[in-house]
């Protein structure tokens, strides 16, 4: 599989890289690394063929936007393609010295606010541009306007109106038609949002974090067909099922942003089990997964250090055998209508 296919994405000729880069772990979630590591990692995407980067404001209180956009700039711009997000304004907390924020290792020291109105939309837009040092992105993303960053079915209520009322969808259209941007996305973490996005907006693709990867395949049944139905792409993030489906089954593991459960523990193990009897790492066999589906386009694994991302790259490029996606179905260990060879 070649990583660095050009794919479209989006109705306006948009193509990105079927591998791209999920700038998610420069923000330092879990441990700090010096800019030079970040550096080294960029420059390891870019250099291999890697021409699709996706950052947002809230990796690291918008470190991540700062790391990425040091390095893009200094690359030709019709080089790559960027995305970034909206739906978090940013500010100076009002105890500068004592603000911290847990949720970031490395992170900046500034202080967030969820807003999807109009005039956030525009500031966190305007914003991101100054960070990145650039005039331009290809994308931009709502991001995380579901159940667990919003605390409640009244929050995303809520943020859903700001969106559509509020005229924060009505300002990514005007940036779309006047050709700021050649695509919107939405981020999905949580099955039920496609069909409540699609309810109300024209979207471009949906940034899927964790329905869709080897480990569960929550929207195959009915979120991914309506998106092929309406013409909406999927880019996939949390290839790695935030961390499992790269470790492994050991303990300590990590599932959806949290460890592991024994019945996921379980289930990975038997899936390392069949990868191994066929000599397929679980790395190479969740990367690539996926990317069989007709709705995906691309996929953005993240990484702190150049060397993952050459073992990304060496893994999407590993044969695997149609007999081990059918002994993963005969299992019942991945969904027997996912798409595979």
């Amino acid at each position: 599989m070649d990583p660095v296919e050009l794919r479209p994405l989006g109705r306006r000729g948009l193509k990105v890289t079927r591998f791209g880069f999920g700038a998610g772990y420069l923000g330092d979630p879990m441990e700090a690394i010096p800019e030079t590591q970040a550096e080294a990692t960029l420059a390891a995407a870019y250099h291999a063929g890697v021409g699709f980067f996706d950052t947002a404001p809230w990796y690291g209180n918008t470190l991540s936007e700062h790391r990425v956009g040091h390095y893009l700039r200094q690359q030709p711009r019709a080089s790559f393609a960027l995305s970034t997000k909206v739906g978090r304004t940013y500010r100076r907390p009002a105890n500068p010295t004592g603000f911290s924020f847990p949720r970031w290792q490395g992170g900046l020291p500034f202080e967030l606010t969820f807003d999807y109105r109009r005039d956030a939309v525009l500031r966190s837009y305007e914003d991101s541009l100054q960070r990145l040092g650039l005039n331009t992105v290809d994308a931009l993303v709502i991001h995380d306007l579901d159940p667990r960053q919003q605390q409640s079915e009244e929050g995303v209520r809520k943020r859903l109106v700001e969106l559509d009322a509020g005229g924060g969808y009505a300002a990514l259209r005007e940036l779309l038609e006047r050709g700021e941007i050649q695509a919107i996305g939405a981020g999905i973490n949580h099955l039920g949002m496609i069909p409540r996005f699609l309810e109300r907006f024209d979207l471009d693709y949906f940034l899927v974090a964790m329905p869709y990867t080897l480990a569960l395949q929550e929207a195959l049944p009915t979120e991914l067909p309506l998106c092929q139905a309406r013409g909406v792409q999927v880019v996939i993030g949390a290839v790695f099922a935030s961390g499992i489906l790269a470790t492994g089954a050991k303990p300590g593991a990590l599932f959806r942003y949290q460890p592991a459960e024994e019945a996921v523990l379980r289930k990975v193990a038997g899936i390392e089990a069949v990868c191994a009897r066929h000599g397929v790492p679980l790395a190479a066999a969740a990367l690539q997964f996926p990317l069989h589906h007709p709705a995906v386009a691309a996929i953005i694994p993240g990484a702190n250090a150049a060397r993952q991302v050459r073992e990304n790259l060496a893994h999407m490029r590993v044969a695997i055998p149609a007999e081990m996606w059918r002994e993963l179905k005969h299992e019942r260990l991945i969904d027997p209508a996912s798409p595979t060879p």
